[in-house]
C-alpha cells in the first residue's frame, strides 16, 4: 500500500506500511492534532455510536463511551514483556519470547482492519523537544483512542517535525480486532522499542503511551540511559514565604494518590499562606540534572481517573476538572445527558441507564442479591490537565521542576505510622520496596491480606524487579543532592477500626514536616524503623483529633514489626541473586535494630 504521509522519515513510513500490509485497512490517516480534525472525528464517533454527545450546556464538550462488558481494566494476565531470555522480564512478569509474542500477534491482527480506518498517532510524552520527552507513534483503528491520546499526550503534526527525518521513536501497534478475550494480547517488547496490543479498546491496554511506554518500555530505557520513569505524583507546595518545593509521591491503587496529586489545602493551612500546584497525578520522569540534583517532569498532558467516589469532598479539584471537554467511559447515563457515579456529587439517579447500557435504577440486585452498579468500578473520566484548577505553571517547563522528596505509601491498618524519614538513600529504597496494601472489602481477596508494591511499580516495571531496585541504588549514587525519602500511611486504624487521621487536605500538615525536615528546620526521634516527628512539630490548629490519636499514629510496636521484617526476606528470596547486596544489608540491619 503506497503512503501519502507529512513527513519524510523513511523508516516510520516502512513500518507504518509494513503494518498496513498486514492489517489491510480500507483507508490510512495521519493525526495532525488540529481542532478541526477533532471535531471530525467526534462527530463521525457520534454518528457510528462509538461516542454519545453528552449536554452541550451542563457538559460542553463532553462525551460517553461504552467499552465491552469483557473489556473493562487492564488485562495484567494477558500483560507480557518480551525479551530474548526470560530471566530478564523478572519472577514478577509475564513472559514471551519475542517469537512466539509476534507470531501470535500477527495471527490476530492479520486483516483485523478491513472496512476500517487506521490512523497515525505521531505523539510526545513530555514537552515536544524537551531533553526529557520521548516520541512515540500510535497505529491504531479507534477513533476513542485517538481522542484519548489528544487528551493525554501532545499530538499531531508539531511532534513529527521534532522527529525530523532520522529520530527515534517507540513503535506502538493497537488494534481492536474482534474484542474477543480469547484474541487479546499487551506486548512489550523493550529491547526493541515496541509495543503491540490487540483484541482491546479499554485505556489501560489501548491508550499506548500511559503505562505501556511511560512506565514498562521508559523503565526499560531509564535503567539504560540513567534516569528513572516512576509510578508518582508531583506535587509543588508554595510555602508562607512564597517558595515552592516538590514532591513526587508512589502508592499503590485506593491509596489516594490522585486527591493528593490535587490537595486543596485546609482553612488553617490556607491562612498559613500554603498553595498547592499540581505537576501530574500518576507519572514521572526524573533526571540528574547539572546542580547533581533530582528534576522530574509529568510526561502526560491529562488526567485518566476512577470515577466512582470522585466527588466535591474525596477531590474538589478532580471535580473542577471534568466539567467540559472530557470523555467518560462506562458510567451511568442520566435522562437529560449527563453523567452519574457511586460517590458521585448530588443525588441519587431515579433512574439511569448503566454501563452497560441496561435500563437501572436505585436498589437493583443481580441474581445473588448483590446490589447493581449504575457505573462500573474501575469507570474512567479522560480531561486535560489544563483544566485542573491547581495546574502548575511548570507543567510545559521543559527543565522539569527540582524534587526536594519522594514519599512512599501504602494501606496499613495497624503497623506503619502516619510518616517516618529515612536514615539514608539506601534505607529509602529498602521502604519503597517493601511498600504494601492491606486489601479492602472493595478489592478481590481476603480482607487485610497483605500485598505488597515496590514503589507501586508491580504491574508496570519492564525489567527484572531486582536490577529495577538496583537502578534505584545506582542513582543514588550517582545524585550529589539526594532528596529525603519518606513512608507515609494516612490509613491508620485504632482497636475499634476508626481511623485516626482525617486524610484528604489534612495531609498537607505532614507535607509540611515533610518539607521541614528536607531543611533542617525540625528535629526528629530516632527509631528503629526510621525518623519520627516529635509531635509537637505536625501543626494540628483547628483539627479535632481524638484524644491520643496523634500518639497512636506515631506509635512503633516492635513485635508487629518483627513480623514484618521476616516477611521482607521472604519476599526478597524470589528475586535470587539478581537483589542488591544492598537491600539485603538494609533487611538485616532492621532486624539488628528491631533486637
Amino acid at each position: 500500500m503506497k503512503i501519502k504521509a507529512p513527513t519524510q522519515h523513511k523508516k516510520l513510513i516502512q513500518w507504518v506500511q509494513e503494518m498496513a500490509r498486514m492489517t489491510r485497512p480500507e483507508k490510512i490517516v495521519w493525526i495532525d492534532g488540529s481542532e478541526e480534525e477533532k471535531k471530525k472525528l467526534e462527530e463521525e464517533a457520534v454518528q457510528s455510536g462509538e461516542l454519545v454527545r453528552l449536554n452541550p450546556k451542563k457538559l460542553p464538550g463532553c462525551f460517553y463511551h461504552r467499552s465491552d462488558p469483557s473489556d473493562v481494566a487492564r488485562s495484567e494476565n494477558l500483560t507480557y514483556i518480551c525479551t530474548q531470555h526470560k530471566s530478564d522480564a523478572g519472577p514478577t512478569n509475564n513472559w514471551m519470547s519475542p517469537k512466539e509474542a509476534y507470531k501470535r500477534a500477527r495471527k490476530i491482527f492479520s486483516g483485523s482492519m478491513k472496512g476500517r480506518t487506521l490512523y497515525v498517532i505521531p505523539f510526545s510524552m513530555g514537552p515536544v523537544g524537551s531533553s526529557f520527552s520521548k516520541v512515540g507513534v500510535e497505529i491504531t483503528d479507534s477513533i476513542y483512542v485517538v481522542l484519548n491520546m489528544r487528551i493525554m499526550t501532545r499530538i499531531g503534526q508539531p511532534v513529527l517535525d521534532q522527529l525530523g527525518s532520522d529520530g527515534s521513536f517507540t513503535k506502538c501497534m493497537h488494534g481492536k480486532a474482534d474484542l474477543n478475550i480469547g484474541h487479546r494480547l499487551i506486548l512489550h517488547f523493550p529491547e526493541e522499542n515496541t509495543i503491540w496490543s490487540v483484541g482491546s479498546g479499554y485505556g489501560g491496554n489501548a491508550l499506548l503511551g500511559k503505562k505501556c511506554l511511560a512506565l514498562r518500555i521508559a523503565s526499560y530505557l531509564g535503567k539504560r540511559e540513567e534516569w528513572m520513569a516512576e509510578h508518582m505524583l508531583i506535587l509543588g507546595i508554595e510555602k508562607p514565604n512564597g517558595q515552592i518545593q516538590y514532591v513526587a509521591a508512589a502508592f499503590p491503587s485506593a491509596c489516594g494518590k490522585t486527591n493528593l496529586a490535587m490537595l486543596v489545602p485546609p482553612e488553617g493551612m490556607k491562612k498559613k499562606g500554603y498553595r498547592i500546584w499540581t505537576v501530574g497525578d500518576d507519572i514521572a520522569w526524573m533526571r540528574i540534572d547539572t546542580d547533581g540534583g533530582l528534576w522530574a517532569i509529568n510526561p502526560e498532558a491529562g488526567f485518566f481517573g476512577v470515577a466512582p467516589g470522585t466527588n466535591s469532598k474525596s477531590n474538589p479539584n478532580a471535580v473542577l476538572s471534568i466539567q467540559k471537554n472530557t470523555i467518560y467511559t462506562n458510567v451511568a447515563l442520566k435522562p437529560d445527558g449527563t453523567v452519574w457515579w457511586e460517590g458521585a456529587d448530588g443525588e441519587i439517579p431515579e433512574e439511569a441507564l448503566d454501563w452497560r447500557g441496561k435500563p437501572w435504577k436505585p436498589g437493583l440486585v443481580d441474581e445473588a442479591g448483590n446490589p447493581l452498579r449504575g457505573a462500573h468500578p474501575n469507570s474512567r473520566f479522560t480531561a486535560p490537565i489544563s483544566q485542573c484548577p491547581s495546574i502548575s505553571f511548570r507543567l510545559e517547563q521543559h527543565h522539569g521542576v527540582p524534587i526536594s522528596a519522594i514519599l512512599f505509601g501504602g494501606r496499613r491498618a495497624r503497623l506503619a505510622p502516619l510518616v517516618m524519614e529515612s536514615f539514608d538513600w539506601n534505607h529509602g529504597v529498602y521502604l519503597g520496596a517493601t511498600v504494601a496494601s492491606e486489601k479492602t472489602a472493595a478489592a478481590e481477596g481476603v480482607v487485610g491480606e497483605v500485598r505488597r508494591d515496590p514503589m507501586a511499580m508491580l504491574p508496570f516495571c519492564g525489567y527484572h524487579m531486582g536490577d529495577y531496585f538496583k537502578h534505584w541504588m545506582d542513582m543514588g549514587k550517582k545524585l550529589e543532592k539526594q532528596p529525603r525519602i519518606f513512608h507515609v500511611n494516612w490509613f491508620r486504624q485504632d482497636k475499634d477500626g476508626q481511623y485516626l487521621w482525617p486524610g484528604f487536605g489534612e495531609n498537607l500538615r505532614v507535607l509540611e514536616w515533610v518539607l521541614n525536615r528536607c531543611e533542617d528546620k525540625v528535629a526528629a526521634v530516632k527509631t528503629s524503623i526510621g525518623y519520627l516527628p516529635n509531635p509537637k512539630d505536625i501543626d494540628t490548629t483547628g483539627l479535632s483529633l481524638p484524644k491520643g490519636a496523634l500518639h497512636e499514629l506515631l506509635s512503633v510496636n516492635i513485635q508487629d514489626w518483627r513480623a514484618e521484617q521476616e516477611e521482607h526476606e521472604k519476599y526478597f528470596k524470589q528475586f535470587g541473586n539478581r537483589l542488591p547486596t544492598e537491600m539485603w544489608r538494609e533487611c538485616h540491619s532492621l532486624k539488628r535494630r528491631l533486637g
